[in-house]
């Protein structure tokens, strides 16, 4: 009885051994505080917003011109012959289904120029994450906001920061 308990002690304690010689080197990075922090994304939000403004001044400048153009409609329809009324119609009805056009074209444009402006800094700090944990010799960083618990020791961050050169 006492051999068992010895072998099962020592198969224990080799057991522990061999598991902590294959623990593997994790650490985390929040990569949205990462992207706040670097000037290229503050840059790319800026343009970005500029982007949106741009298209919304236009798309109430059309819908400015429709709500006037149907306002003259409304005020001068009783005066009109069918003829006439029947073209207003047309014209009111294609302006207004130009600007539901534009309306879903200004989102699609949103999507792709928000793509351009940040796929080349989710790709620099790929690359600099990929660098840290190289260089770190980590064998799997995680996202921060996904761990339910991790040491400060292990957060990344700020040795990514500093390889792209951000205080």
């Amino acid at each position: 009885m006492k051999k068992i308990i010895f072998l099962l002690a020592i198969g224990m304690t080799i057991g522990f051994g061999v598991s902590a010689q294959s623990a593997k080197k994790t650490g985390y990075v929040n990569s949205q505080e990462l992207l706040t922090n670097m000037p290229e994304a503050r840059k790319a939000d800026s343009l970005l917003a500029k982007y949106k403004k741009d298209l919304a001044d236009q798309y109430k400048t059309m819908t400015d011109e429709l709500t006037a153009k149907y306002a003259a409609y409304q005020k001068d329809a009783p005066t009109m012959s069918d003829a006439v009324k029947e073209v207003k119609e047309k014209e009111l009805n294609d302006m207004q289904n130009r600007i539901q056009d534009f309306q879903q074209g200004a989102e699609e444009k949103i999507g792709k120029k928000n793509q351009e402006l940040f796929k080349p800094i989710f790709d620099k700090a790929q690359t600099a994450i990929k660098a840290v944990g190289t260089e770190g010799g980590y064998d799997y960083i995680f996202e921060g906001g996904q761990l339910l618990y991790a040491k400060d020791a292990e957060n990344i961050l700020p040795q990514v920061k500093a390889k792209l050169g951000i205080k």
